[in-house]
């Protein structure tokens, strides 16, 4: 057929739903208005590790408007029957209320039930636990690891003996929480066996499996609903247990519960960003050709689940040279179960690599990018296969000149302004380009209007604006015609929203839906004896604005409206579907950016200010320009928070969390964001997906705190292993 004319993909169009949000009328999880709802407070764990020995609910059940306390005392013994495809990590559950076992600081122990939120909270603090309490295990540098999961190609010990360069390094990164706008909430409903949730979450069909898992109902028996999310960046990628112990109190006293997890709570309610050591060994020749490279990392993960994140891939693929070696070992605690976070692995060892590449050009004379472009590989050598498409050299180039590379010097410490320290710094940065099976159910009305259902999520990169703009296109329909729900386990079934395939995988199964659609219409036309366009060549039928016509004929056509009121059709309609990444991969996938930074650091304090940040990106295509740019500042905005503010501080006395607020977890404010440009390269990855996207959500944020760490070495000399960089470090 002939391709249909893209007036929406590609436009740089504001969002369909920001009216919506800027008005207050978009319906975030607590917002919900459910008859007879009453409010939950959970009853956290005051110790690391133990058991509970007592737990006095008397006073707080004398309270009026309290209607119930609930604990492992009283909460039913619930069946968590295994169910295949749950979203939670592999390995065991934390059990809610199943006994009196306390695995982490803030572990749920009680929830108290009450008609006002006030009262919930009054009652909760009421309740008195006694705990058997033993020494937590908290310290990631102190406690024993599991077994390794190793990679290995070429002999790394012999290539680093035999290497002319070598370099010994190892990095620290601090835990990272995700402090979204939108705190953590559920309301849950039963009608009978029946339950339903409005939840916050990136994946309403994961929240319901696990519902149905852990109550032993059918699937069809929970419905989960969510259709605004106000940020997440990972958090909401699973059913955490504030949700399990909302429809425990839900069912317990036959009203619908609202649960609210306070900012505080977030902190271990919630998952985040494991904390690394990552000891990495490199090796080149004297022009900089790396040889070797072998990489140990320890991460953080529950004493009760086995947490990973795809940190190993960036060391496999990167750059090239013969000889890896990898061992990436979990090291067990006693926390609350880490979770993907916006770049999730990809972020944390770039900074560990990005830094090392620095580091072995200041100690070769070599420019940076000229070290890169040095050791660029023809195909990725973790699997032989050769990359869809790999720009990083046009990165560089473009990069390179629009922030004004030339200007650096290369001696550290040499650029002064007053008491300024001056200072460049570039870092690569890599994402796999995810897709995953996805469905999508698309309906042409009489009218001339479209409605498109899936069960995706948006927390907050434009899915309802992206995929709006998609259906349009391919419908021939302008963006007011076209309406586009989400958020609704009733709807067809998606991946997760996160790891940058959304737009991948629903996108190419709405585009899959309304191509459907759209043949229907012209197959209807061309076989109708009183339309215009019967007997026309179907694949020369192309829809403009709702009105179907021959392509070099404009004049020869007819509209949406005329052609199914005509032939007595209320809608025409398809269930679009996309199956995921083909098998076996014919080439390796990934999403790219160069990111260039410019820092001033205080000769005599420390201080650090980021002036300002450029990102180039080999992204594929791009189907919104204007909530492409919105991602990259928002990439590039968390990515300062990581370099140079964001640490979760644990006593590892008792494993609680110090800095469980906004006041001292520091994440960047309006005047810590400097000068922001993204730019994206020109171009489309039709062997990716349909739709020629690779995603562009995770790898913005990828390679941001390497190019801040560099450009901090470049401007005082002093190189930097941990994150965040603090003051104290540049004293």
């Amino acid at each position: 057929m002939s391709p249909q004319p893209q007036a929406a993909v590609g436009a740089p169009l504001s969002r369909v739903d920001g009216r919506l949000k800027v008005t207050g009328k978009a319906q975030y999880a607590a917002e919900f208005d459910v008859d007879g709802v009453v409010h939950a407070v959970i009853v956290d764990a005051s110790i690391g590790r133990g058991r509970i020995t007592s737990i006095d609910t008397g006073v707080a059940e004398k309270h009026p408007d309290v209607l119930r306390v609930i604990s492992h005392r009283n909460a039913p013994k619930l069946p968590y029957r295994d169910n295949s495809g749950s979203n939670n990590p592999p390995g065991r559950r934390l059990r809610v209320f199943q006994d009196d076992r306390v695995l982490f600081h803030g572990q749920p122990v009680a929830v108290v039930v009450a008609t006002t939120l006030e009262a919930a909270q009054h009652g909760a603090s009421l309740v008195e636990v006694g705990y058997d309490a033993e020494q937590p295990s908290t310290d990631l540098h102190e406690a024993t690891s599991d077994k390794p999961t190793n990679y290995a190609r070429g002999d790394a010990e012999a290539g680093l003996r035999d290497a002319a360069v070598r370099l010994d390094l190892t990095y620290r990164t601090a835990r990272n929480h995700h402090n979204p706008m939108e705190p953590h909430a559920t309301i849950a409903r039963w009608d009978g066996e029946k339950l339903t949730v409005w939840d916050k979450t990136q994946w309403v069909l994961g929240t319901q499996t696990e519902l149905s898992t852990v109550f032993g109902l059918p699937m069809d028996s929970v419905r989960v609903i969510s259709p605004f999310v106000g940020g997440a960046f990972g958090s909401g990628l699973r059913c955490w247990p504030h949700t399990i112990v909302a429809a425990v109190a839900a069912r317990e006293t036959g009203r619908p519960v609202k649960l609210v997890l306070s900012r505080r709570q977030q902190y271990f309610g919630t998952g985040f960003r494991p904390s690394y050591e990552y000891r990495l060994r490199v090796g080149s020749d004297r022009r900089g050709r790396l040889a070797a490279a072998a990489h140990e990392m320890d991460a953080e993960t529950s004493s009760y689940e086995t947490f990973s994140e795809t940190i190993m891939p960036a060391g496999q693929m990167l750059y090239s040279m013969p000889d890896v070696s990898q061992a990436y070992r979990s090291v067990p605690l006693d926390v609350n179960t880490p979770i993907w976070m916006r770049g999730p692995g990809f972020a944390t060892a770039a900074f560990v690599i990005e830094s090392a590449m620095d580091e072995l050009a200041d100690r070769l004379g070599i420019d940076p990018i000229e070290l890169r472009r040095r050791n660029e590989p023809s195909e990725d050598e973790s699997n032989g296969l050769p990359f869809s498409t790999r720009r990083l050299r046009e990165c560089y180039t473009v990069g390179a000149r629009e922030f004004g590379w030339q200007r650096r010097s290369q001696r550290p410490r040499s650029r002064r302004e007053g008491d300024w320290l001056i200072g460049m710094g570039v870092a690569v940065g890599a994402y796999e380009t995810q897709r995953n099976q996805a469905q999508a159910r698309v309906r042409l009305d009489a009218d001339g209007t479209a409605l498109v259902e899936t069960a995706a999520s948006d927390m907050g990169p434009g899915t309802y604006t992206s995929q709006t703009q998609v259906a349009a296109d391919a419908l021939g329909l302008t963006m007011r015609t076209v309406t586009f729900r989400l958020g609704d386990s009733l709807y067809p079934p998606t991946p997760p929203h996160g790891g940058s395939q959304t737009m991948a995988s629903v996108g190419s199964a709405v585009l899959d839906g309304c191509d459907q659609v759209r043949r229907q219409a012209i197959k209807l036309a061309v076989e109708d004896r009183a339309s215009p366009l019967y007997g026309a060549d179907a694949d020369d039928v192309v829809v403009r604005s709702g009105r179907l016509h021959v392509k070099n004929t404009p004049s020869r056509g007819e509209t949406y409206r005329s052609l199914l009121t005509r032939n007595k059709r209320s809608h025409l309609d398809a269930l679009g579907s996309y199956a995921g990444a083909p098998s076996p991969a014919r080439h390796s996938f990934y999403a790219y950016n160069a990111t260039f930074a410019e820092v001033a650091v205080d000769a005599t304090l420390g201080l650090v200010r980021v002036r300002r940040m450029l990102g180039v990106y080999d992204a594929g295509r791009i189907i919104s320009p204007k909530l492409a740019e919105s991602q990259a500042i928002g990439g590039i905005v968390g990515g300062i928070g990581t370099a140079l503010l964001e640490h979760t501080v644990t006593d590892h006395r008792d494993g609680r969390i110090v800095n469980a607020n906004l006041a001292d977890y520091l994440v960047p404010v309006n005047a810590d964001v400097p000068e922001v440009q993204a730019i994206y390269l020109d171009g489309e990855d039709r062997e990716a997906d349909p739709l020629g996207v690779k995603g562009l959500g995770e790898v913005v944020h990828v390679g941001v705190a390497p190019a801040i760490a560099n450009a901090v070495f470049n401007a005082t000399g002093r190189r930097i292993r941990e994150l965040p960089i603090t003051v104290e470090a540049l004293l």
